[in-house]
């Protein structure tokens, strides 16, 4: 008979019972995860496989399966390697080791040929968390990849396209910091690309008196309200000089929302440099019409009143050979013959400036004509002012009435005396000028061709810029009512056009006043001429020179003019502003070109106080008025280096070479 079993030996048999049970149940679970496993790869949209951990696929769903070129059950027991080419399989190898490594899934991108695949790779683990096996999913990207290489040469199309234009072309975020610029931004900004990458606003871009109304257009512009938009700015380079700008804006949405906003930005530089021009241009037309309706209702007034005076003398003369008796009347009658006279010479003065004087002209050698009228020219100016004559050789010859030239010489020496209070200097000069097409494109109112010069100088109280812009019209005069009838000038003005010549004025409030008038040359039949012969090219360098002139306009040209030659160029519109640079400036400058009369100090002045800065700057002088004009009143030394306003590029570049003392290349 058996014996019944111990409580112990139940309770062992229940533990060995309760194991096999847990056994089983674990092999059923885990061929439930098998299952649901090859289920979920089965029903995956995209190509998967399950490889253990030496790399064998262990199964692939159907869509693998066709990636591979494989039926599913031809995959199982095969590896990767077999069906791409060594580096991708290679890269999809480290990144399985990357996920057994980390325990986290991979993802990343590979190709074969054409076909682009995304890929991620998961870890499978067992009950006990170690990872088995590696679940692969494969997505076939090419036709994504296709769109995404031809947005990228579209965008590179962009680019280019962008480089090439001569606008700024940009994109900012909705605070205004730059995202995208052209090529054209660095250029005119001068910026470089590490600013970029460190951050550029467009505020910081534009002058500080207008960032707080560029802010505002900025937001109005993102919340599509541009009522207030005003897109006229003052741009400010990285240097610092600041030039006018037009910028065209609109926002940029994404989904709805507005997160910046992109435009172009155009430099109107040249185009306000053109309109400039063309209100200049339009006020000399005005003037020059204005001048010339005025010369027309004087001739004609003139010739009429001449008419008048005729008979008003002729009535007078008769009266006073029947007047002989009566004393009080032969006087009074005397005086309307002197006042007639008088009104004479007015009306004359009047035709000589309409251009309708009778003249005869005669083929002059200015320098002799001029000479017998000095003596006349001496007493007409008194003998507290001292009258220079310096006449220059090989004159060209001129043709036009004697009588004109009297005119001439007698209104600009009075007008001249005139303007010195006591004691004084006038100073007559003669020369020969030639210009070109070219140089009278950048000189308004010159004219191309040979000129013999006639300057007439003082150093008198000189004139402010609107006497110089009204100084030839009739009648306009800043003497008293008793000094001056304002038609001296008007003359000199009306006899120089009569004769197919102009004038050009320059003149400075308390530092006198320089005429200089071009009569054209008069060719003598049988005078030889002389061919001119190919002209020499420009002389360039590469030195530092600091411009210094108080007229902007002029500055604006000198410094272009010097650009192009080569040079370096720190331009100072003030003696003050000069000094400024000549102290930060640390490579030395090699030249200083200075407008001898401003405002602060003169060019001589100036010079000395920047050479115990740079002790071997060399110096050249420029000025309106005559070399010798500059000389005798002290203001430069004789044989300083100079050049006479207005100049060519050529006079200039010759100068600067001869001011640095050495030869032109």
């Amino acid at each position: 008979m058996k014996e019944k079993p111990t409580y112990k030996e139940l309770e062992q048999r229940i533990i060995a019972l309760e194991k096999k049970r847990t056994k089983a149940n674990r092999i059923e679970e885990k061929s439930d995860e098998t299952a649901y496993i090859r289920q979920l790869l089965k029903s995956s949209p995209f190509g998967t496989y399950l490889i253990d951990l030496s790399g064998k696929i262990v199964t692939a769903n159907k869509k693998g399966a066709e990636h591979l070129g494989k039926s599913v059950e031809e995959t199982i027991g095969t590896t990767l390697r077999e069906y791409f080419p060594k580096d991708v399989a290679d890269h999809k190898r480290l990144m399985g080791i990357k996920v057994v490594k980390s325990g986290r899934p991979v993802s990343f991108k590979d190709h074969v040929g054409n076909t682009w695949y995304s890929n991620t790779i998961f870890p499978v683990r067992d009950h006990q968390g170690n990872i088995t096996h590696l679940a692969i999913y494969g997505i076939d990207i090419s036709d994504f990849k296709l769109k995404e290489n031809a947005l990228r040469e579209s965008e590179a199309r962009f680019r280019e396209l962008a480089d090439l234009l001569p606008q700024v072309v940009f994109e900012a975020d909705a605070k205004g910091t730059l995202i995208y610029a052209n090529r054209h931004a660095f250029n005119i900004f001068g910026y470089s690309e590490e600013d970029f990458e460190k951050g550029l606003n467009m505020l910081q871009m534009l002058s500080p008196d207008d960032r707080e109304r560029a802010a505002r257009n900025i937001q109005s512009i993102l919340t599509k309200n541009p009522s207030v938009f005003n897109r006229q700015y003052r741009a400010m380079r990285k240097d610092g000089t600041a030039f006018p700008v037009e910028i065209y804006s609109s926002p940029i949405e994404r989904q709805g929302d507005i997160v910046g906003l992109r435009g172009i930005l155009v430099d109107m530089t040249e185009h306000k440099k053109d309109q400039k021009e063309k209100k200049k241009l339009q006020i000399q037309l005005t003037q020059a019409q204005k001048m010339e309706s005025v010369g027309r209702l004087a001739g004609g007034v003139a010739h009429d009143f001449n008419n008048m005076l005729g008979v008003i003398l002729g009535y007078t003369e008769m009266a006073l050979e029947q007047a002989e008796a009566d004393q009080q009347l032969e006087m009074a009658l005397q005086e309307i013959k002197k006042a007639a006279q008088r009104s004479i010479n007015v009306t004359q003065q009047l035709l000589a400036f309409a251009r309708k004087q009778t003249i005869a002209p005669k083929v002059l050698d200015l320098n002799k004509t001029v000479e017998k009228m000095l003596k006349m020219m001496k007493r007409l100016i008194g003998e507290d002012i001292d009258l220079v004559w310096l006449p220059a050789s090989g004159l060209w010859h001129v043709c036009m009435d004697p009588s004109q030239l009297d005119q001439i010489l007698a209104n600009l020496c009075i007008n001249a005396r005139d303007a010195i209070a006591g004691v004084g200097k006038i100073t007559i000069e003669t020369g020969k000028v030639s210009f070109d097409d070219n140089y009278c494109e950048g000189h308004l109112g010159f004219v191309p061709g040979d000129f013999t010069l006639l300057a007439v100088s003082d150093d008198g109280c000189g004139m402010d810029k609107q006497s110089l812009e009204n100084l030839f019209e009739p009648f306009f005069t800043t003497k008293d009512v008793d000094k001056g009838t304002g038609l001296g000038l008007a003359t000199v003005y009306g006899i120089v056009k009569q004769n197919n010549g102009f004038i050009n004025v320059y003149s400075e409030p308390n530092e006198g006043t320089t005429f200089k008038l071009y009569l054209p040359r008069h060719r003598i039949p049988g005078e030889q001429v002389i061919e001119k012969s190919d002209v020499a090219p420009d002389a360039r360098g590469s030195e530092t020179v600091l411009l210094v002139e108080d007229e902007p306009a002029i500055l604006k040209m000198t410094r272009t003019m010097l650009q192009r030659l080569g040079y370096s160029v720190l331009a100072a519109a003030t003696p003050r502003q000069a000094i400024d640079f000549a102290q930060k400036h640390a490579d030395p400058i090699h030249l200083l070109i200075t407008d001898v009369v401003m405002p602060e100090m003169n060019g001589r002045e100036l010079a000395q106080t920047l050479l115990s800065i740079h002790p071997k700057l060399k110096r050249l002088f420029m000025s309106g008025y005559t070399a010798n004009v500059i000389a005798h009143r002290g203001v430069l030394d004789e044989g300083v280096n100079y050049i006479q306003k207005p100049f060519s590029k050529k006079d200039l570049s010759i100068k600067v070479r001869e001011a640095l003392g050495r030869e032109t290349i």
